[in-house]
């Protein structure tokens, strides 16, 4: 019975990795996992210039893009500020296409390591938009927001959120 599940396991491995890897024996080995790891693996980054990034709350605008972070020489991570301008947005809202607003990062696929040692990530890069006076735009937040935020002093975001992460 042992030695059946055994081959069944094997044959899972090889229709896995077979597709990925040229390996005949379909095991990844050091050196083909070196190969394929660009594959297996996408690389998180900061939120930089020219960074797509989702609008979670209902200011009117889906879609915007990063022009500039305003902390940091590499780029900004979850709770910074940056300057975004508004690609989608939806029409009757308070925002319009072309326009420039702050924006803060309130989702970010780069994992966040936390105090306790554990990390934060997510699927997607999200931001909330903000006025000059770090005021929200809009008047609901959707989707995870993380604790972080505190930290960051942008307790008005966290009070707005339906679910703190």
């Amino acid at each position: 019975m042992a030695a059946s599940s055994s081959s069944r396991l094997v044959r899972v491995g090889r229709s896995l990795f077979s597709g990925l890897c040229n390996n005949p024996d379909g095991l990844v080995r050091s050196t083909h996992e070196m190969k394929c790891s660009h594959l297996l693996q996408q690389q998180r980054t900061f939120i930089q210039m020219r960074t797509n990034l989702k609008v979670v709350d209902n200011s009117g605008a889906k879609r915007v893009m990063c022009i500039q972070a305003l902390k940091g020489k590499k780029g900004a991570r979850l709770g910074d500020t940056i300057v975004c301008s508004v690609k989608e947005a939806q029409p009757g809202g308070k925002v319009k296409k072309g326009d420039v607003h702050y924006g803060v990062v309130v989702r970010a696929a780069m994992p966040r390591g936390r105090c306790d040692g554990s990390e934060v990530k997510f699927d997607d890069n999200a931001v909330v938009l903000i006025n000059k006076h770090g005021e929200p735009i809009g008047t609901r937040v959707f989707g995870p927001v993380p604790h972080e935020l505190r930290k960051k002093k942008h307790v008005k975001i966290l009070s707005l959120a339906e679910h703190i992460a």
